[in-house]
């Protein structure tokens, strides 16, 4: 390997070691605040760890459109990353050995899932009919964002009174388990970690233009896989850390709150491009990711709902044994479609 080709592949793996490590210590801190405030650990992983974790994604996407002009690395990162969120219950689930998490879990994870349905599939179908029809426009930007954002905060509004209507039901005495510290250090090391999950953020869009052009993919296959799999990793690190935190439901909520956010991200991005709008210029083949994301949303609500708690040979669910299966055909069928 050439001295250059090391120093692209040093760039990203020091990417995936800053946010694996500022990611680790957000549950932490989601965990504290959330005891601190008296808010529900869903809610907190709902809005404030998922909005951290959904940093990269966000930076990323503006760096693509603004600086590195390459569009299809924002969308396949945001909607790969919806798809690779939903692929962690997967790990988590083999990870819960004492019970499934689709029994442990609060059903009502339920309503953010079905909401993230909606706005993906808003998001999908608008990239699959966008030029092939001429759609409206507010100057340079596409009607749908807009109704992208509206929609997010009609979701956080149900949810936060679904979950306050839920905590006013469930009063009880809690040990203080973190009386040393304070919620201002709390909030504090939330702050510092979400810097450095944004920093490194910034930097992956060129480091994906660099190993696309090395390797010769797509810009849609990397956006999607690559870029969208590290953006994640404060998913995966905070998810897990939330699990062994016994916070489930943060846990949880992260994941799903970070794809609601995630779709936000298309609509700020969509602002920032200028030559118009941003579903106009990308490939069709990020389709396949938000259907994929549907799909695997939908399984996440049978788990849900159904508290499905049986396990194939003692390793997770069959609801998980679908969420993989979903991810290795997207994964495959990204790779074989991509331009």
């Amino acid at each position: 390997m050439e001295p250059a080709q090391l120093v692209v592949w040093a760039e990203f793996i020091g990417c995936i070691v800053a946010i694996g490590l500022a990611g680790t210590r957000l549950s932490l801190y989601g965990d504290i605040i959330a005891e601190k405030t008296g808010l529900s650990g869903s809610w907190i992983g709902l809005v404030l760890l998922a909005t951290a974790t959904s940093l990269p994604e966000l930076i990323t996407g503006i760096s693509s459109v603004t600086l590195a002009n390459a569009p299809n690395i924002t969308v396949g990162d945001v909607l790969g990353s919806c798809v690779f969120n939903l692929s962690i219950l997967v790990v988590i689930d083999f990870l819960s050995r004492d019970e499934s998490i689709y029994r442990r879990a609060r059903q009502g994870h339920v309503l953010s899932a079905a909401y993230g349905i909606a706005l993906i599939s808003f998001v999908g179908a608008n990239l699959l009919i966008d030029g092939k029809i001429v759609l409206p426009t507010l100057g340079h930007v596409g009607l749908y964002s807009p109704v992208i954002v509206l929609l997010y905060f009609a979701a956080m509004r149900s949810i936060f009174l679904y979950e306050r209507e839920q905590m006013s039901d469930f009063v009880e005495d809690v040990t203080e388990r973190y009386p040393a510290v304070t919620l201002r250090a709390a909030s504090l090391g939330y702050v510092v970690a979400g810097s450095i999950v944004a920093a490194a953020g910034v930097a992956l869009p060129f480091v994906g233009a660099d190993i696309a052009a090395m390797m010769g993919w797509s810009n849609s296959f990397v956006g999607t896989l690559l870029v969208a799999a590290t953006t994640s990793l404060p998913e995966l690190a905070v998810t897990i850390g939330a699990l062994r935190l016994g916070a489930i439901d943060m846990a949880i909520a992260n994941l799903l709150g970070s794809n609601l956010f995630d779709i936000v991200i298309i609509a700020i991005d969509d602002v920032a491009f200028l030559p118009g709008p941003i579903l106009s210029h990308v490939s069709p083949i990020h389709g396949v990711s938000a259907l994929s994301a549907v799909i695997m949303s939908s399984l996440a609500i049978v788990g849900l709902f159904g508290r499905t708690g049986n396990r194939v040979f003692g390793t997770v669910g069959w609801v998980s044994l679908g969420l993989f299966a979903i991810y290795v055909l997207n994964s495959l069928g990204l790779y074989l479609l991509s331009e």
